[in-house]
């Protein structure tokens, strides 16, 4: 029969050229637009004066501020441009909307001599076009200088006196207890602060006058005082965003069904690999298993220890805040998840590797160095980061202590040390597998996504001695590494690892594995490259990333999506397979698991917040947390759990052991039901401060007063979090028990 052209792209042959060329074409686009980077980035003036000729601030001062803010880590208390965490102010909204008020003050005395409060509607009509005026026309971000009008220089003083009081004296409402940083420290993260609040309030040259016109931020966030709103850009890039979603979808769920689920004859299931030993370097693996799982139980608890702050900041929560500040241990929370999902997938890639290989490392001792080495960055990077962000390094903090960029806050020492551990993980993995007698695609794509992961972390760690002067630089190679690291290359290696299991434990045929992974792999690529953008638009890029970074972001839930797809087609194959038992139902159980919530946390929730429309408004609020705690646990957590239990697993069937899957099964369900109940709180509070910053402007949704209007909601997270905490520590102590207190079976 003659193949269509659909037959052939859905054709093994087909899929794997299509990867490849939409793998290049991305990775190129990638790279112009960085290359272009330098062209659209809001710059840093040389110094910003007021019109009377006072120099307020200069180049030299927001760079360093820059550091101050880095080093204390306040992107883990409050966030910059929305960016970081939700307990504090976002730090450019405090002070673009204050200066408006203030704007408001003085004008209204000038013109009317009364005050703004007096003002009727007309003269509060003419004043708002006033303080329009004074943002949008008299104020220009350029790189040779900003020249402020008398008005905004007084606002930026009187902005300097209250971030100072904040930072210095602390904020108790807001869970930040003062007493670390300097007032001449604080006066330097001003001026930090308030080229920020530039980014958001003064025009793009190049827009000004035409319906285009917007901010560096591209009108972010909503400001009601100067009429700051989204445009009707970001609703038709919403609309076809959602169109593209159901439509894909459909589309994919067909050609699954069709072309890739559909078996030859001669596709048989080979038999579930059978384990009677264990090599060497795999022995040596049992020790990462109770070490990884430990560090998944502290992090639970430090995560409900936040919960309590944000919920009650103004107390202490067993111990004293002063001790354990929220930023610190908001940054310990997030660093020790990064810790144990990554090494997770370090003990996944070295149990493989000698199954692969059908034999062992030549020196299978090198696997207790990598352990050595990541107990060493683990232990030492949680130290810097407690010293460095509570003042005690204040010399060496870049190098060993908090670097206070959000979810990358490892110092560049220990950064190093990562990298260097990951690098030689990889070439452990490498020379082994490519001395397998088959070497299949499913092997090539773990070992190069293997490279993908040792070596993209990089992207995090430029310039490598010193931090980068341009807030918007340095937030672009930021998200290379919080995206492109981990919904990327990881979502490569988690499709070649479940393929691999699916294809071993006699699940699904190698051809139909094969397939679905290739088809899997260039929806990644297609989805998951350019879909980066969809983080860059608020800090200072152009507005062609709404476009971009939201039309790509919609098709990013297809892989997972078809994932699901897969995971029910594996398990229909097993009740297929004439009842036989297979010995690896638990962490097959956890791999299902992860599908499930991948497609929840990272398809659904990531949907909902990345549309632009609801991005404009949600950014920076609690809607994230749903998606960014579902689908970390769910896409990543989940599957490095399932290597700690294939690993045990592997161990007790070599040693002859007894294996119980109850409490495995309940610790599962309590903490996936857990996170799923999390997400409903977290969601609530989120869709109110969005519903907030449409009506009355995003300063608002950050106050201590809109969220305690939601008081109960934020206590209701106790319920989740037990359960979240019961099923980490119930895998902790499975795990330990079926690792090294086995019985064997009479």
């Amino acid at each position: 029969m003659k193949q269509t052209l659909l037959d052939k792209f859905m054709s093994k042959k087909g899929l794997y050229t299509s990867f490849w060329f939409i793998a290049i074409f991305m990775v190129t686009a990638l790279i112009y637009f960085t290359a272009n980077l330098q062209k659209e980035v809001p710059p840093i003036a040389k110094e910003v004066k007021s019109v009377s000729g006072e120099v307020l601030y200069t180049y030299d001062d927001v760079v360093e501020g820059k550091g101050y803010f880095q080093q204390f880590d306040l992107m883990d208390w409050g966030s910059m441009l929305g960016m970081g965490a939700y307990m504090g102010p976002d730090f450019s909204t405090e002070f673009f909307h204050h200066r408006a008020v203030y704007l408001y003050e003085f004008y209204a005395q000038e013109v009317y001599s009364k005050s703004e409060k007096e003002l009727d509607d007309m003269e509060r009509g003419f004043i708002k076009e006033r303080v329009k005026q004074d943002f949008h026309q008299q104020t220009k971000l350029l790189e040779e200088g900003v020249t402020y009008t008398d008005a905004s220089a007084e606002a930026y003083k009187k902005n300097v006196i209250h971030l100072t009081k904040m930072l210095v004296e602390g904020d108790k409402n807001r869970a930040f207890p003062g007493g670390v940083i300097r007032p001449e420290e604080a006066v330097k993260i001003a001026a930090f602060v308030d080229w920020s609040q530039m980014v958001a309030s003064s025009i793009r040259p190049g827009t000004e006058g035409t319906n285009s016109e917007r901010t560096w931020s591209n009108n972010w966030p909503p400001e009601p005082l100067v009429d700051q709103d989204t445009s009707y850009n970001n609703h038709i890039v919403s609309l076809w965003e959602f169109l593209l979603l159901w439509v894909l979808s459909i589309v994919v769920v067909f050609l699954t069904y069709e072309y890739l689920l559909k078996k030859d004859k001669a596709e048989d299931l080979q038999p579930a690999m059978t384990i009677t030993k264990m090599f060497p370097s795999q022995k040596k693996l049992l020790k990462y298993v109770p070490i990884v799982s430990l560090l998944f139980v502290v992090q639970v608890f430090l995560g409900a220890y936040l919960a309590h702050l944000y919920a009650s900041p103004t107390e202490d929560f067993i111990f004293s805040q002063s001790w354990l500040p929220f930023n610190v241990i908001r940054s310990m929370h997030t660093q020790i998840a990064i810790l144990w999902v990554a090494v997770g997938w370090l003990v996944g890639g070295l149990l493989i590797a000698p199954w692969i290989a059908n034999k062992d490392h030549k020196f299978p001792w090198l696997v207790d160095i990598l352990w050595i080495a990541l107990l060493i960055v683990a232990v030492g990077s949680m130290v810097g980061l407690y010293m460095g962000a509570t003042g005690q390094m204040r010399e060496t903090w870049f190098w060993l202590g908090n670097e206070g960029r959000e979810l990358l806050n490892l110092g560049r020492v220990w950064d190093i040390g990562l990298l260097i551990g990951l690098v030689f993980w990889f070439l452990l993995i490498i020379s082994l597998i490519k001395k397998a007698s088959t070497n299949n695609p499913i092997v090539g794509t773990i070992i190069w996504s293997a490279f993908g992961i040792a070596t993209l972390y990089i992207a995090g760690m430029m310039p490598l001695h010193k931090i980068e002067p341009n807030f918007t630089v340095d937030d672009y190679y930021r998200w290379w590494v919080i995206h492109l690291w981990v919904e990327l290359t990881f979502e490569l290696f988690a499709a070649g690892t479940i393929a691999f299991f699916s294809v071993s434990l006699g699940l699904v045929s190698q051809k139909v594995a094969e397939r679905i992974m290739f088809f899997e792999l260039f929806l990644m690529m297609l989805a998951g490259t350019l879909g980066v953008g969809h983080h860059y638009w608020w800090q200072g890029l152009d507005e062609y990333w709404i476009a971009i970074g939201g039309i790509f972001s919609a098709m990013e839930p297809l892989p997972l999506a078809l994932m699901v797809v897969e995971a029910w087609k594996n398990y229909r194959e097993k009740r297929a397979n004439g009842g036989e038992v297979n010995q690896f139902t638990t962490p097959f159980m956890w791999i299902t698991g992860s599908v499930v919530l991948n497609f929840i946390g990272a398809g659904v929730f990531g949907m909902i917040i990345n549309t632009p429309t609801i991005s404009y408004y949600s950014h920076g609020t609690y809607l994230i947390m749903p998606h960014g705690h579902t689908a970390l646990l769910g896409a990543f957590g989940y599957v490095s759990i399932a290597f700690l239990y294939m690993t045990s697993r592997a161990n007790a069937l070599a040693n002859g052991y007894i294996w119980n899957d109850k409490l495995s099964k309940l610790a599962f369900w309590s903490l996936t039901i857990g996170v799923l109940l999390f997400s409903l709180p977290t969601m609530i509070i989120g869709l109110e401060q969005t519903r907030a910053a449409a009506e009355m402007g995003y300063y608002f949704t950050r106050t201590r007063e809109a969220l305690d209007a939601m008081d109960g909601w934020m206590w209701f997270r106790i319920l989740p979090d037990t359960m979240m905490i019961g099923g980490a520590v119930g895998i902790f102590v499975d795990l330990f028990m079926k690792t090294f207190m086995g019985k064997k079976a009479v």
